[in-house]
């Protein structure tokens, strides 16, 4: 982790006050949970690719103009472009039916209001709102589908276990043995890659696995899934994901982290969150909670926790001079008044970064507490994709 800022002059233009960069390396827990955020949650079902998706067709076809059943896959832009996305994208799973049954009631209130206009003057205006409600209205079907699909995939009985699972874990409850789900995914012989992410979070929040239970668990891997997989195994452990019996994990504390840093938070309002835990149900995402303390109160606050993190601490800091005025913004307005003073904080994440960490930033900056954040990555990625690519290895 890098912090650095710089002196700037007085007449000096930047509004970047703040650079903080964060390795993957240091926080390899979040992305092996399940994302909970709207966006999040379209990511881990089908994959977002440069801001599209590609959706099962059934939910988008028109019955009324064919009998035929489409087979070629709906493609989906997905861009704060399109004011509605811009709206629920960061919103907890939870809260998007409601929202979008809101966004109904409010165009279906725009609609008919033309039945009530007598004024040649008003009916001219709203023929030329026309095409912006049809398109709000073709925006509004498409959610509505993806909102299904969604709810499809995380109706299912899998889901709810996988979930269960990842709670128990990070809520530090029986890390420390052969985990009777985990050992039944191998028996199964459930996706690899979804054994592998709880697989991973078991270690991480047990600061390792015993050597007795890492055995066992490379024993069935290696039996259900192959010998090639004694490479990928191998990479985890280099990585950080998994640890070595031998070599065990230095330094990292799971516990010490858990409860030093708030990272779990029992009562969460997932329709009006006050805290980034919304964005997983629960658990604050280690990397958020880093650039949040840093704006306030500082890491001076946390300096033991900090040594207990992977990899070095870098501070370059100076002291700025006056600053200028920068108008505050919330994550879909932007703010007029010149009287308020926000420092904005480049966050930087090299090795890639989840939605719902993105999400949990801007859910910062729209507090207006006089700190806003701006985001750069090398890549978006979620625990499958990131298993995804050490795998790959293999071929």
């Amino acid at each position: 982790m890098m912090v650095d800022e710089e002196e700037q002059a007085d007449d000096d233009h930047s509004q970047i006050d703040r650079l903080l960069i964060l390795d993957r390396s240091t926080d390899l827990l979040t992305p092996m949970l399940t994302q909970l955020t709207y966006e999040g949650l379209i990511d881990e079902a089908f994959g977002i690719n440069n801001t599209t998706v590609l959706l099962p067709p059934e939910k988008f076809s028109n019955q009324s103009k064919s009998d035929e059943i489409p087979t070629e896959k709906k493609k989906v832009l997905l861009t704060s472009r399109d004011p509605l996305y811009s709206r629920v994208r960061d919103c907890n799973f939870n809260a998007v039916g409601f929202r979008l049954k809101t966004e109904t009631a409010v165009l279906n209130s725009k609609m008919e209001e033309r039945h009530n206009m007598q004024d040649l003057k008003l009916m001219r205006q709203f023929v030329s709102k026309i095409p912006q409600i049809n398109q709000v209205k073709a925006s509004l079907a498409t959610h509505l589908n993806i909102a299904e699909l969604i709810k499809e995939y995380t109706g299912t009985e899998d889901f709810f276990e996988n979930l269960s699972i990842e709670q128990e874990l990070t809520n530090g409850i029986n890390t420390d043995r052969v985990n009777q789900h985990i050992e039944g995914y191998i028996f199964q012989k459930k996706p690899l890659t979804q054994v592998l992410r709880l697989l991973c979070l078991q270690s991480m929040c047990n600061n390792g696995l015993k050597t007795k239970v890492y055995e066992y668990y490379k024993r069935e891997i290696i039996q259900t899934y192959g010998y090639k997989h004694l490479a990928t195994l191998h990479r985890l452990e280099t990585v950080g994901l998994l640890s070595s019996p031998s070599a065990g994990v230095q330094g990292w504390n799971y516990n010490t982290l858990r409860k030093s840093l708030r990272l779990i938070v029992d009562e969460v309002n997932e329709k009006e969150p006050s805290d980034i835990s919304y964005v997983y149900s629960g658990y604050a995402p280690l990397s958020i909670r880093l650039a949040q303390i840093l704006s306030h109160p500082g890491w001076r606050s946390i300096e033991e926790v900090l040594k207990i993190l992977p990899g070095p601490t870098i501070n370059d800091l100076k002291q700025t001079k006056t600053r200028k005025k920068w108008p505050q913004r919330s994550s879909t307005t932007v703010s007029t008044d010149s009287s308020s003073t926000s420092l904005v904080t480049l966050v930087f994440f090299i090795g890639g970064v989840t939605y719902a960490e993105l999400a949990a930033l801007r859910f910062l900056s729209s507090r207006n507490d006089g700190n806003e954040y701006v985001m750069a990555t090398t890549s978006i990625i979620n625990g499958t994709t990131m298993l995804d690519n050490l795998m790959l290895l293999n071929e």
